[in-house]
């Protein structure tokens, strides 16, 4: 469930290799909210009802996670990284290491605004399942219905698109698209200049046939919500999920605008190769498929939100919840959700950035993890390496891993 909207990708594994560039590890911060210590840690006494298998956050599992993440760190050269576990009665770890920005030296922090790429998936397929819950749209009705001009449209049904298998070509895997972004990454693009990059290509194969990652499905699902509800996406999303859900750090760009203070991201998604600072590129292209922006506490609280279909009818986040296989063993793919070995939630990467939320529901553990580079190490998403190592210690029953595929020609050349 690569999030990067410039590479082609089959499935959900990390397909370019990449350089390594090794940064120093900083101290940790805590939201002030949290009791101070040097793992920005709270600990609480176990209750009756948690679960088992989930180990208590006290300071010497700490102090292994410490050690996980850092290792990482050094590994991969991420230049900074936040981290949120926690579960009821198991206590919560809330920590940052090494730096936000490259320039200054400030240290990473759990209260940065960062760019969540496709996370936002999972906002606006919550804003396309309202509207199935006010029976205004049907996930089985055709894209047809609501948006002219798609190649075999009436034939994709929403729940096609929802679920990765529409048979579409993914917009990001364009040549032209990907030359567009790199020489200029700070114009901005519109829904219908995207999907004309797809509609050029033929159709992959018959809906429902194959799982295919394609960001082209949510640029129309985007569509269908605006179309049904009369109201631009941004507003929908604003008003019906990200208020409904109490995440007042949450929002929908429709600029290069990002909230202060956040984190500087870096990649090498650029025409030279090289690697640039991407803070301020526009995310347009990303759209309904990438352009969010949230935090580490505003995510923590939309993990359980969108796991457990707090903003949905029983029946549709059922709906939601079913998963198709995605290829990728131990992974199935839902309604813009995943499930991986228990997992459940989503990730996201574009330039500079990438984020995993997830959500355990035996234990009814969270965890959140935000980094500020996109750049790939050994072919994997560095933030798969994060939850990898953390839920090694903490699940070890449920190890959250997105194995690395063969890699396939992309417009990049990687």
């Amino acid at each position: 469930m690569r999030c990067s909207h410039t590479r082609n990708r089959r499935v959900c594994a990390a397909l370019a290799a990449v350089g390594v560039l090794v940064v120093p590890v900083g101290a940790g911060a805590a939201f002030a909210a949290e009791p101070p210590g040097p793992a920005a840690l709270v600990a609480a006494a176990p209750s009756p009802s948690a679960d088992a298998n989930f180990p208590e956050l006290t300071p010497a599992v700490a102090a292994r996670l410490d050690r996980a993440i850092q290792d990482v760190m050094k590994e991969t050269g991420v230049p900074g990284v936040s981290v949120a576990l926690s579960a009821p009665g198991k206590g919560t770890y809330i920590r940052s290491f090494g730096i936000a920005d490259k320039a200054t030296g400030e240290p990473m922090d759990p209260g940065l605004y960062m760019r969540i790429g496709s996370e936002t998936k999972t906002f606006t397929v919550t804003a396309l399942l309202e509207l199935v819950d006010q029976g205004k749209v049907g996930l089985d009705d055709p894209i047809s219905k609501y948006v002219d001009g798609v190649p075999n449209g009436d034939k994709i049904t929403l729940r096609n698109l929802a679920s990765m298998r529409s048979g579409l070509f993914n917009y990001s895997a364009d040549e032209g698209f990907y030359k567009a972004l790199t020489s200029d990454p700070y114009r901005p693009f519109t829904p219908q200049e995207l999907l004309a990059y797809s509609f050029k290509h033929p159709i992959q194969f018959q809906p429902g046939a194959e799982f295919d990652y394609c960001n082209t499905n949510l640029i129309l699902l985007g569509l269908v919500v605006e179309k049904v509800s009369g109201t631009p996406l941004h507003e929908f999303i604003q008003k019906n999920v990200v208020e409904l859900a109490g995440l007042p750090h949450t929002v929908f760009p429709t600029d290069a605008a990002f909230p202060s203070p956040h984190a500087h991201g870096y990649t090498e998604q650029t025409a030279s190769g090289k690697l640039e600072d991407s803070t301020d590129w526009n995310p347009s292209w990303g759209w309904a498929a990438g352009a969010m922006i949230s935090d580490l506490q505003d995510l923590r609280t939309w993990a359980r939100v969108v796991a457990t279909g707090t903003l949905l009818t029983p029946k549709t986040q059922a709906e939601r919840l079913h998963t198709y296989p995605s290829g990728v063993p131990g992974a199935g793919y839902g309604l813009g959700i995943f499930d991986i070995q228990g997992w459940i939630g989503h990730n996201g990467s574009l330039p500079g950035y990438e984020s995993l939320t997830v959500y355990l529901p035996e234990a009814k553990a969270t965890l959140v993890v935000l980094l500020n580079t996109d750049v790939l190490h050994d072919n994997n998403e560095p933030s798969t390496l994060f939850g990898q190592a953390i839920t090694r210690i903490v699940t070890p029953d449920h190890v959250f891993d997105i194995p690395v595929t063969e890699p396939k020609p992309s417009p990049s050349g990687s």
